[in-house]
C-alpha cells in the first residue's frame, strides 16, 4: 500500500436525494451511520471511512451548493460510488440489504479472485459498488481492474 500524498485529508461527496429521512434509513440498512454535527433535516452527513463521507442533501440544500442544474440519476450518470468492506461475504450482506430496502441490483456479481463486488442503484437511482479485496494481493498486475462499475 502507498503512503497517503495528503495525509488527514478528508473527503465530503456531495449527492442530491428526493428524501433525507428516506435515504437516512436506506443507507443505515446497509450499516452506515451518521454524524449528527453535520446532519438535520436538509442533509445527512454519511460516514463512509475514517476520513471519507458522503453528504446527502435535499434537493434545495444542493441546489445552494452547485450553480449547475442536476441531473436525474436515474437518466445520467455523473459518478460512480464505490466502498470497501472488510470480508468477502460482506459484499453480498451489503448488496442483498440494499435490494431489501428498496433499492435495485445494477450488475450481478463480478468475481476476479482476488476482488469480488456487486453493484446497486440507491432509492434516487444513484449507482454504488460494494466491493472486497483480498489483502494479500499486493501484485500490480491485479489491480488492472477498475472497481466503480454500477
Amino acid at each position: 500500500m502507498t503512503t497517503p500524498a495528503h495525509a488527514g485529508r478528508m473527503l465530503f461527496v456531495n449527492i442530491p436525494v428526493a428524501d433525507v429521512e428516506r435515504s437516512k434509513a436506506f443507507f443505515a440498512r446497509l450499516g452506515f451511520s451518521f454524524n449528527p454535527m453535520f446532519t438535520d433535516e436538509t442533509a445527512a452527513c454519511m460516514l463512509v471511512g475514517e476520513q471519507a463521507s458522503v453528504m446527502l442533501l435535499s434537493h434545495k440544500k444542493f441546489a445552494q451548493f452547485s450553480k449547475l442544474p442536476m441531473a436525474d440519476p436515474t437518466t445520467h450518470a455523473l459518478a460512480l460510488y464505490c466502498f470497501s468492506v472488510s470480508a468477502r461475504d460482506e459484499v453480498d450482506t451489503v448488496a442483498e440489504a440494499a435490494i431489501a430496502a428498496g433499492g435495485s441490483e445494477a450488475d450481478g456479481p463480478e468475481d476476479h479472485g482476488f476482488m469480488y463486488s456487486r453493484s446497486f442503484y440507491d432509492l434516487d437511482g444513484h449507482g454504488w459498488q460494494v466491493m472486497w479485496m483480498d489483502p494479500s494481493s499486493t501484485s500490480d498486475s491485479s489491480a488492472s481492474s477498475t472497481p466503480a462499475r454500477a
